[in-house]
C-alpha cells in the first residue's frame, strides 16, 4: 500500500480570490472591516470558526460561527453566479494520473466543507482518482488528524505507509501528529521554512518535482 493524501486549496486548486472575496462578504454583512487579503490566506487551511477566530481574535464563538455562515453564503451565491475559480495548478492533473496510475492510492484531507470538495473535484475533472474524502464538515480543524487518520482507515493503510501533502504548516503538524510522512508545496500559502519547521520531509518546488520525488 502507497497511500498519499492531499490537500486541495493551495496544495491541488488555486481559490485565493474566491475566498478572500467571500470572507471579505462575511465580515461586510456584520458592519465589520475586512482582513488584509495576507491574513486571509495565512489562514486557509483551517476549518472556518477556527479561521475567523484567527482573523478576529476578540470575537466569540457564536459570533465566529455567525460569521462563517455568512462566508457560506457568499460562496454559494458567488458558485451560483459563476465567479467562483478554483483551477487545478499546472501539472497537478498530470502528476495525480501518473501516481494513481502507478499504483497509488489517492486521498483528499481538507478544510473545506463536502459540498465544496465536491463541486471542486467534479468541476476538474478528478473526483474519480480518490478513494476517500476528508472535510471539516465532519472533524476536527487542522491540525488534528482526525480527518488524515480516517482517510488511512478508510484506505486500509497504515501510518508509515501513507503521505500527507499539502501547503500549510497545519497539514504538516497533522501529519506528524497521525504518524504519516509529510511532504509540504511550496506553490500554496505558506513558505517552505514553515513547513519544514512544522515537520515536512522535504518541500517540492513542482508538481514534477514531487511525482518524482515519491516515485524515487
Amino acid at each position: 500500500m502507497k497511500l498519499a493524501v492531499f490537500d486541495c486549496d493551495g496544495t491541488l486548486v488555486d481559490g485565493q480570490a474566491s475566498i478572500c472575496e467571500a470572507m471579505e462578504a462575511a465580515f461586510a454583512a456584520f458592519n465589520l472591516p475586512a482582513p488584509p487579503r495576507g491574513m486571509i490566506r495565512r489562514a486557509v487551511g483551517l476549518s472556518l470558526p477556527q479561521a475567523i477566530r484567527q482573523l478576529l481574535p476578540d470575537s466569540t464563538s457564536e459570533q465566529q460561527h455567525a460569521i462563517a455562515d455568512a462566508y457560506k453564503d457568499a460562496f454559494r451565491t458567488a458558485r451560483s453566479e459563476g465567479r467562483v475559480a478554483q483551477p487545478l495548478f499546472p501539472g497537478v492533473e498530470q502528476t495525480l494520473r501518473a501516481l494513481h496510475g502507478s499504483g497509488w492510492t489517492l486521498a483528499v484531507a481538507t478544510g473545506m466543507s463536502d459540498r465544496g470538495l465536491t463541486h471542486c473535484l467534479a468541476n476538474n475533472g478528478i473526483t474519480d482518482l480518490f478513494v476517500s474524502l476528508q472535510t471539516a464538515d465532519r472533524h476536527p480543524s487542522k491540525p488534528h488528524p482526525a480527518m488524515l487518520e480516517e482517510a488511512l482507515f478508510e484506505a486500509g493503510a497504515l501510518p508509515e505507509e501513507a503521505v500527507m501533502i499539502g501547503d500549510t504548516a497545519y497539514d504538516m503538524q497533522m501529519a506528524v501528529s497521525a504518524g504519516t510522512r509529510a511532504v509540504g508545496v511550496d506553490w500554496g500559502y505558506h513558505h517552505p521554512h514553515e513547513l519544514e519547521a512544522a515537520g515536512a520531509e522535504k518541500v517540492v518546488e513542482s508538481p514534477a518535482e514531487l511525482l518524482e520525488y515519491l516515485q524515487s
